[in-house]
């Protein structure tokens, strides 16, 4: 009974009337707000008027705005705080701290950035990316951007920054799995060629052509032949790339050996984490001094004038992610691109002959929150 009455109140309806409608399954004002006002009356016997008034209600309940047709300032306040909330959804990561690992968190975690400045300047970038992201389109451009680095280095987390706000249609993100037997026996940059933008597109590449360079080199999935090969060729594909018009921006994430043991601790206790740990991963921890001498060759190997390295100190999440995205829009001589027309919403057209067809309740999910 007390859902019931719950119903009265929110919506001004009588008990008489709640009664009826929980008779028929409409328990809440959301289930009335699906009806139409000739089904409502075929199935309640109530008058067209008090249907739609019914229907109206349960409207307004749901949606305040409707009563006066505006936006105040409730509903811009609840969509700014839905906004922030994505942020603060993937920021769950930087503070929950799995169980056992407490104190040797506290004890090497670094003095971060206060939250609001990062909040606030993570915001400002992310605009500017849009504004890249309208320039982008509307002189063709290509960008390809290469995040390289340590294992757990945060590349990830640059990535979903960048994107988190652009259209994925454009703004576009590569992660190839491990080439199959048909990829092995093709020309090895095939498999990234057909990933490269077109005009008006951005690809960013978790993991790139460099695997060669790294872990096919340190585990012995490409032979010693294949790696020089790939020192020669690199350096002249990106060239190409760039003599076609894609801009090329290579990253690499740096961490140290005690930040990469304590992220993958957190993983190994972590079971939201666990997926983002590989067998890869544990032997990038086994092999650190290898994977070192590798980076330190592939770079000085394939350092260009026309495509630079550009590494990012990855021990501070928050400052790699300010400082890469700040970094990367420096690089590319965008600017604001004005609007040639006013984008005004058009009103609704409502014809008075049209009844709103409802479907069958048991196509809902079920309404547990």
């Amino acid at each position: 009974m007390k859902k019931v009455s719950d119903f009265i109140q929110l919506n001004g309806i009588g008990q008489k009337t709640a009664l009826l409608l929980a008779e028929k399954g409409i328990n809440t004002p959301r289930k009335l707000s699906r009806f139409n006002a000739a089904r409502l009356k075929n199935l309640t016997g109530l008058s067209k008027n008090k249907c739609e008034t019914l229907i109206s209600q349960a409207k307004a309940f749901i949606n305040p705005n409707l009563r006066n047709n505006s936006v105040d300032d409730d509903w811009v306040k609840a969509e700014l705080e839905d906004f922030f909330d994505e942020e603060l959804e993937l920021e769950m990561d930087d503070y929950r701290i799995p169980s056992g690992l407490e104190n040797l968190i506290d004890k090497n975690r670094k003095t971060t950035l206060n939250r609001r400045t990062y909040f606030k300047t993570l915001l400002e970038l992310q605009m500017e990316l849009v504004k890249l992201q309208d320039w982008v389109v509307k002189n063709k451009y290509q960008l390809v951007v290469i995040f390289e680095g340590r294992d757990a280095a945060g590349k990830g987390g640059v990535i979903k920054r960048i994107t988190q706000r652009l259209d994925p249609r454009i703004c576009k993100v590569v992660a190839l799995k491990a080439p199959n037997e048909r990829e092995k026996t093709q020309w090895y940059f095939q498999r990234f060629v057909e990933h490269l933008p077109a005009g008006g597109e951005i690809v960013l590449f978790d993991r790139s052509w460099y695997s060669r360079a790294g872990v096919e080199r340190v585990m012995k999935f490409a032979t010693k032949n294949q790696v020089n090969q790939f020192f020669y060729d690199a350096p002249e594909f990106e060239r190409m790339l760039i003599g076609s018009g894609i801009k090329v921006v290579k990253y690499w994430f740096s961490i140290t050996d005690q930040e990469q043991q304590l992220r993958f601790l957190t993983r190994i206790h972590d079971p939201i984490k666990q997926w983002k740990l590989s067998a890869m991963d544990l032997q990038s921890r086994i092999r650190w001094e290898e994977y070192t001498k590798a980076k330190e060759e592939m770079i000085t190997q394939t350092n260009i004038p026309e495509a630079p390295w550009f590494i990012v100190e990855g021990n501070d999440k928050k400052r790699a992610r300010l400082n890469c995205i700040t970094h990367l829009l420096s690089l590319i001589p965008y600017h604001e691109v004005k609007k040639t027309k006013k984008i005004n919403l058009p009103e609704r057209i409502f014809n008075p002959d049209y009844g709103r067809g409802v479907l069958p309740e048991n196509l809902y999910i079920p309404e547990k929150y």
